[in-house]
């Protein structure tokens, strides 16, 4: 398979986005976190370009285009200051496993406002007592024997941007004829009686708010369960490769973002009558961070393109890498950023300081790089399981 390269229309799609974002910027999102509301007017005008929707089918409204133009939009976006987490969550995760998965009237009843940014949905798999392990997810569904409706009963906590989206589509795990519990997905509308949510008090300056969700016997008609109930982890991978993808992107994309703040402090800062960019003290940790930077989106180019491309098994690997290299580099590149500026980089005025704990989000979700160094262990290098 050849490698990624970068299309005269994925440079064009670049240089849009971040003028889209441009005109937003960092202001714009530190404002809408003080005020405790979304980012309404950036998301509406990047759904009303095509922007939310360009890995969707075009059939269904989208722009026809993968997650590598999706992972374009989210990176430039982030570099302008602006990124829009539930980029990750709707049309990356949601929209993919209902483009590749879905009945027609799941994708004409949720793809184009998913594309358009008029409808949204959260995605909820992590629970209290299963969170890098999958195949531990506790919350159950089971048929009604008489009505055929589905039953789902469970807890899911850091769950993203439940307030604002029109369903959550939700991990379960449901009996297979050979007694064995498989995971399963299913659409659950927000307002669901029995479907209760609590926010979570995070130390994260973010639009986005964190959930616990409580499922609580949620009756759903037969078809709210996207895809074959006896496809298990096929439909759940088609979603989380798309995920490290994204956060890759959401990752460099905010590397980039302190990045330049402080090249361009660092070019204007005189200390005795030298700029500080001038002394190799300042100047080549910025350029190791660049360099961290430009060779993570490599690797998440060619995580997209490998996904895009229909490699599964080569996606996971490489998706892995990716998410593991942009989340280093992004902390790097953050922590590097603010030093460089010094108690500049502390104060409100630069914006800096905020990124401090938001870059370690690269680092925890929605894989520890623990867990990536796990499977890159056994599973690429063929080492023994240590668990």
């Amino acid at each position: 398979m050849s490698a990624p390269v970068e299309t005269e229309e994925h440079k064009a799609l670049r240089a849009a986005v971040a003028a889209l974002g441009t005109r937003y910027g960092r202001a714009y999102l530190t404002r809408t976190v003080a005020e405790g509301r979304h980012p309404t007017e950036l998301w509406s005008d990047a759904g009303r370009l095509g922007y939310l929707g360009v890995n969707l089918p075009q059939e269904y409204g989208g722009g026809g285009g993968g997650i590598t133009e999706l992972s374009i939009v989210l990176e430039e976006l982030g570099a302008a200051g602006c990124p829009l987490l539930m980029l990750v969550v709707s049309p990356a995760i949601c929209g993919t496993v209902i483009a590749r998965f879905g009945t027609e009237e799941q994708k004409r009843a949720w793809l184009p406002g998913i594309a358009d940014g008029t409808r949204t949905m959260a995605f909820g798999i992590t629970e209290p007592d299963a969170g890098s392990n999958s195949h531990r997810v506790t919350t159950t569904a089971r048929r009604d024997p008489d009505s055929g409706d589905w039953l789902l009963t469970g807890r899911k906590v850091f769950i993203s941007g439940v307030d604002i989206a029109d369903a959550v589509l939700i991990v379960a795990r449901t009996e297979h004829a050979s007694g064995r519990l498989k995971p399963c997905l299913f659409i659950v509308p927000r307002d669901a009686e029995g479907f209760a949510r609590r926010p979570i008090d995070m130390e994260l300056s973010a639009a986005e708010k964190q959930f616990e969700l409580t499922l609580d016997d949620v009756r759903l008609p037969a078809d709210a369960l996207v895809g074959d109930a006896d496809a298990g982890l096929l439909q759940l991978f088609a979603g989380l490769n798309p995920e490290r993808i994204m956060t890759a992107a959401f990752a460099i994309g905010m590397g980039r973002h302190a990045l330049s703040k402080a090249v361009e402090y660092a070019r204007d800062r005189t200390v005795w009558k030298t700029p500080i960019g001038a002394h190799q003290a300042i100047a080549h940790p910025l350029a190791q961070a660049h360099i961290d930077l430009e060779l993570a989106r490599l690797m998440t180019q060619k995580a997209a393109h490998l996904y895009d491309a229909g490699d599964d098994i080569g996606a996971g690997e490489a998706a892995n890498m990716a998410k593991y290299a942009a989340g280093e580099a992004c902390v790097k590149a953050v922590d590097q950023a603010v030093h460089t500026l010094g108690g500049n980089g502390l104060t409100r005025e630069f914006g800096l300081a905020s990124l401090i704990t938001a870059a370690r989000v690269a680092r925890i979700a929605p894989v520890s790089r623990e867990m990536i160094l796990n499977y890159v262990s056994h599973q690429t290098l063929g080492l023994p399981k240590s668990y």
